[in-house]
């Protein structure tokens, strides 16, 4: 089975997830820079959540360029991690319209860990399918990121509780800490 459809679809719903999000902004009725001060959270949010979704594309581009062979397990793993990819429109609305409030703040930590699951998931799938020496195994090698991004995750979602903005600038590191270029495939690809 190709994969051109799986990458196309995928594309698909991302685009929607991020126009969704778009849509949910809501613009000021006043002609004044202080009219922007209510919304900066929904904003902030915004930016957040579109950080996320542009980094979870880019991988996922990386991760299908190296991928030869789709199967039934590895069409179910993705639409797995659309899923919880989609729940993003909403828990990015709910925080940043209640002002980072603890629950929507620990929620968005859940879908986020959540989407950390699903993409290990896939990228476990794909390699079961391909094999232990194909190009993603060898690039995904020890995956500190990876391992090390759910449980960031998992210590802001109780965090949020105590403190909503240690829970949020986790949130933002861990997207920081992806921002920086992953270039495990393409150092895989340029060795052989």
């Amino acid at each position: 089975m190709g994969k051109a459809r799986l990458e196309a679809f995928s594309d698909g719903v991302i685009a929607i997830i991020i126009t969704i999000m778009v849509l949910e902004l809501k613009v000021p009725h006043e002609p004044t820079v202080h009219a922007l001060v209510p919304i900066l959270p929904v904003f902030l949010s915004y930016v957040l959540s579109f950080v996320y979704l542009g980094i979870y594309w880019n991988n996922h581009h990386h991760m299908l360029h190296v991928t030869h062979k789709v199967s039934g397990g590895v069409l179910w793993a993705n639409l797995h991690l659309l899923f919880w990819l989609s729940l993003v429109p909403f828990v990015t609305a709910w925080m940043g319209e209640n002002q980072f409030a603890p629950t929507p703040t620990a929620i968005y930590g859940v879908v986020l860990v959540m989407a950390g699951i699903a993409y290990f998931i896939l990228a476990r799938t794909i390699i079961a399918l391909e094999g232990p020496d194909c190009v993603l195994a060898k690039a995904f090698g020890k995956d500190w990121k990876g391992k090390i991004s759910p449980l960031l995750y998992l210590l802001a979602i109780p965090l949020a509780f105590v403190n909503q903005s240690i829970a949020q600038l986790i949130y933002v590191l861990v997207a920081v800490m992806w921002l920086v270029p992953d270039r495990r495939i393409e150092k895989v690809l340029a060795a052989g």
